[in-house]
Formats: structure tokens, C-alpha cells, sequence
């Protein structure tokens, strides 16, 4: 008997059995022997057809196929027509669920517990929640799975004990990108791994960008062979074929090839070209990223950037994250959320034989994460998010002591001992070498993540910088002992309070 974790993306479905040592992902394979589960579904004279089967009509057939069925699942019809009425977005991935469920018991073990990583918009708020849950519950018991639980999609993807493990210390973000749109989820780690923040960002997903790149390819291919892929829609599809592929690999170049049944048109593509075409997408997605810690009550800086398998393949989101400031990074493995479904399903969850009693988490116990050590001690600076410009703080308050921060290029706040600036309590001197430096430049005060920066290249480059604004709070920890240093503003003579 086998627990088992599925991951319902809709840029591909995976299972994992979480019951051996480290949880091992399942090869599911279809009718056709593909293992590929994108969710994609294709109707053609009454009949449907799902994964990538479905999406090898994307081009071909444009008006048959439906690829958001996951992401816009309810009760309302879809675009596909059948008969005289339509089946609804329900219906499909009702259908889609039961065939990939069908494979899956061709390739696993009797399944003794079945555990869902659900996308973090099934869980946005309470009506969404009673909606998707109501609806995949009816689908469980349709197919008699023996479920044991459902779990935010970024929060099983933390648990995925093959992952390096994120620090405990700091806020983490998932950044998740799925067929039709990314997720960016902010948990906090107080105790537990908790959900905290979610945002979607519609039309930022892989069908968006596949789209996208495979013009910019076809166009680029019309340029050197003088043969124009749109005229088939068939050449349309193998061309795009070859495009995802090339995403997926990561390879340095890419030969496109296509055959007519007169001659064959090659093209060589480099890496560089296709992260080029792919900057306008993902600096979409950067810019999402940076909106969403910056308005968040509960991000502060730094924090991990958790990338999910899918994100990480982007072309060139490793550097833009970087040039952005995202220092912290930490790259998930493939089918982290249904590794991380299935662990949790196997240590602590039963199925109930009553399905209105299986839990949905969005928090799950620290014990079930994938952590790395943390260090000693620790910094955070919480932004101030209300209200619009601050003026530069002229002074630090630690316990109602202002403490005037000067001009000079390097403020410190640490222990006394080692020549701090501001020194923090004597509860803190279990690490000898805590010292937070603030620098001042240009007017303004900074706070500087500890964790080294790197350049596109890789080489070294200075460490992210957060501008300190008048009311930003700095929460400084070790072990049990926590200082909180809130920054002010005090106006000099002649200046307005």
C-alpha cells in the first residue's frame, strides 16, 4: 500500500509516492505512453482526448482544444462545443482527473492514502474555497480515492524533504509559474510554516509564453530559411513542439527542423535569443514579485525566493531575480508539491471515511519542513507599508532610547564589544560576531542583506540594499533573545514637525 501526493498543475500533473526514504516521483503514462500531463483537453467528433495528446492539437486545432479548464474550474460552460450543450470546465477536469488517476494505478502500488497540492488561488479566500473544495471533493468520490488531505500547492513544495531546505529565520515566497498564470505565495515561519500572502498574476503562464516564443522563433526561422511555419498548422505545432523543448532543456543551442515533402529547413537557435524574447515575460513576472513583498504587511527583507522546477527553467529569471535585488534564492526540485503532499499524507494524515472531514492546510508544523540550519543570529528589516513618502531617519530607538545615527559612511548596531554603534542588550552576547552595518549614502540609510550577491556571469557582486525610511522597524534575533529598533525622524531647528 502506497501514499501518494498529486500535484494539480495545470502546466503539468505529477505524482509522487512519499512512503520510502525520500519520496520518489511516478511515472505516469497515458494511452499513448506519454508522461506528460499538461492540462490541456481536445474534443473532436464527440469525443475528448487530455495531456499531451490534447496539447498536440494546440496549433492544428485551435478552437478544439480548451487549456484552462484547471484554472477557471466551476460550473459555467466552456468554449468547447459539443452537441447542444458544452461541457462545462467542471466536466473536463472531472474527465481529465479520472483518466490521469487511471494511469496512475497502472504505474503505482495499491494506493492506501491519496493527498492533493491544490494551486494557491483554489484557497484565495472563503467563497473560492467552498467552491473548488465542494467541486474536487465530488470528484474524489466519484473516483472512490481514499483522500487524506489537501494542501496549498507552495506550502507541500517546502516540505519536499529531497529540497536543500529554506532558512527558518526569514519570510519565504514561493514563486510557482502554471499554464495560465504564476502564483506568489508569502509564508511566515513563526512556529510553523504558515500562508500569509497570496497574489495570482493572470495571463503570466507558460500558455502565454509558449505563444509568445514560438512567433518569435517561426519569425526568426521565416528570416533564415525563407520558409514561413504558419502556413500548416501542423509545421505550426512541430515548431512549437521544439520550442518547449527547448525551454525545458536549458540547452545552450537549439536546432529547429522541419520537413515538407520537399526538402528539409534547419535553423540553429542560441540560448541568448530565446532569453531575449522571454524578457518582457519574465521581467513581468520580477516586477509582480517586487510589488508584492514591497505592499505585503507580512514580507520584510531580506526573504527566500522559493522557485518551483517550473519557474526555474524561465530563460534568464536567475539574473533578473538577482538584479532585482533577490539574493536568497533556492530552486525546488521537479514535483516538489506532490513529493511534499505525499511525505505529510505518509507521516501524519489517515483518510476519513467521511470526505467533509478531510483537513485543507495552508500551515503545516515546522517539523514538516525542509529546512536548512539556521544561523545564529539574525536581522530583519520590516518596512513601514502605509502612507506615501517618509522622510530619512535621524535616529535609531532601541527599548525608548533614541540613539542618533550621524553621517558617517557605516552605522552598526551589535554587540559592545565589538565597537557597535548601537549596542544590543547583554542577552545577546551568545554570538560574538553579531553586528548589523547600516550604510549611508547619498542621503539615505541602508540596510544590507549579509547574503553575497552575484553578477549574470556569477561573479561576485555587492549585496542587495534596502532603503531605511523613518518608521521601518529592524527586528534583530538570537536564540530567545529579540531586540526591535525602530527608526525615526526627529526634525532639527526650522524644520516642520
Amino acid at each position: 500500500m502506497s501514499t501518494i501526493g498529486i500535484e494539480l498543475c495545470d502546466a503539468g500533473f505529477l505524482a509522487a509516492t512519499g512512503d520510502e526514504t525520500e519520496p520518489r516521483l511516478v511515472e505516469v503514462a497515458d494511452a499513448g505512453g506519454a508522461t506528460e500531463w499538461p492540462g490541456f483537453c481536445h474534443l473532436e467528433a464527440g469525443n475528448l482526448t487530455f495531456g499531451q495528446a490534447a496539447e498536440d492539437m494546440w496549433f492544428v486545432h485551435p478552437r478544439r482544444v480548451a487549456h484552462n479548464f484547471w484554472a477557471r474550474l466551476a460550473h459555467e460552460p466552456s468554449p468547447l462545443q459539443s452537441g447542444a450543450k458544452p461541457p462545462s470546465y467542471s466536466e473536463l477536469a472531472f474527465f481529465f482527473l479520472r483518466e490521469f488517476v487511471t494511469s496512475l494505478k497502472r504505474a503505482a502500488e495499491p494506493i492506501d492514502r491519496v493527498v492533493l497540492a491544490l494551486p494557491g488561488a483554489y484557497l484565495k479566500d472563503a467563497a473560492t474555497e467552498e467552491e473548488k473544495i465542494g467541486l474536487l471533493l465530488g470528484m474524489v468520490g466519484e473516483l472512490g480515492l481514499p483522500l487524506a488531505g489537501m494542501i496549498d500547492m507552495a506550502c507541500a513544495a517546502l516540505c519536499d524533504p529531497r529540497a536543500s531546505g529554506f532558512n527558518p529565520a526569514l519570510p519565504v515566497v514561493v514563486l510557482d509559474v502554471h499554464l495560465d498564470g504564476a502564483d506568489l505565495t508569502l509564508f511566515t515561519t513563526d512556529g510553523k510554516l504558515e500562508r500569509k500572502d497570496f497574489i495570482h498574476l493572470p495571463q503570466s503562464g507558460y500558455a502565454q509564453l509558449y505563444k509568445h516564443l514560438t512567433g518569435t522563433m517561426g519569425n526568426r526561422f521565416l528570416r533564415h530559411t525563407a520558409f514561413d511555419i504558419l502556413a500548416d498548422g501542423r509545421i505550426e505545432q512541430t515548431f512549437f513542439r521544439q520550442t518547449k523543448e527547448f525551454v525545458a532543456e536549458a540547452a545552450a543551442e537549439w536546432r529547429y527542423h522541419i520537413n515538407t515533402a520537399n526538402r528539409g529547413y534547419e535553423m540553429v537557435a542560441k540560448r541568448e535569443q530565446l532569453a531575449a524574447d522571454s524578457q518582457g515575460f519574465v521581467q513581468g513576472l520580477v516586477q509582480g514579485l517586487q510589488s508584492f513583498v514591497h505592499t505585503s504587511p507580512h514580507a520584510s527583507e531580506p526573504c527566500t525566493i522559493a522557485m518551483t522546477q517550473r519557474t526555474s527553467r524561465l530563460p534568464g529569471i536567475e539574473p533578473r531575480l538577482r538584479a532585482a535585488g533577490f539574493n536568497r534564492l533556492l530552486h525546488l526540485p521537479a514535483g516538489a508539491a506532490a513529493a511534499g503532499a505525499a511525505r505529510i499524507g505518509a507521516t501524519r494524515l489517515t483518510a476519513p471515511a467521511d470526505l467533509a472531514e478531510v483537513p485543507v492546510e495552508t500551515a503545516v508544523p515546522i517539523a514538516d519542513t525542509r529546512r536548512s540550519s539556521a544561523p545564529l543570529w539574525h536581522a530583519r528589516l520590516q518596512k513601514q507599508r502605509q502612507g506615501g513618502a517618509r522622510p530619512a531617519p535621524t535616529h535609531a530607538i532601541l527599548d525608548g532610547i533614541g540613539h542618533p545615527l550621524g553621517a558617517k559612511p557605516r552605522y552598526t548596531i551589535g554587540m559592545a564589544d565589538l565597537g557597535a554603534d548601537l549596542p544590543l542588550p547583554d542577552t545577546f552576547n551568545g554570538a560574538d560576531d553579531c553586528v548589523v552595518p547600516l550604510m549611508q549614502e547619498g542621503g539615505r540609510l541602508w540596510f544590507v542583506d549579509s547574503a553575497p550577491g552575484h553578477t549574470p556571469g556569477g561573479a561576485a557582486a555587492p549585496a542587495a540594499r534596502t532603503p531605511i525610511d523613518a518608521g521601518d522597524r529592524l527586528a534583530v534575533r538570537c536564540g530567545d533573545a529579540t531586540a526591535e529598533i525602530i527608526f525615526a525622524h526627529c526634525p532639527g531647528p526650522g524644520e516642520k514637525a
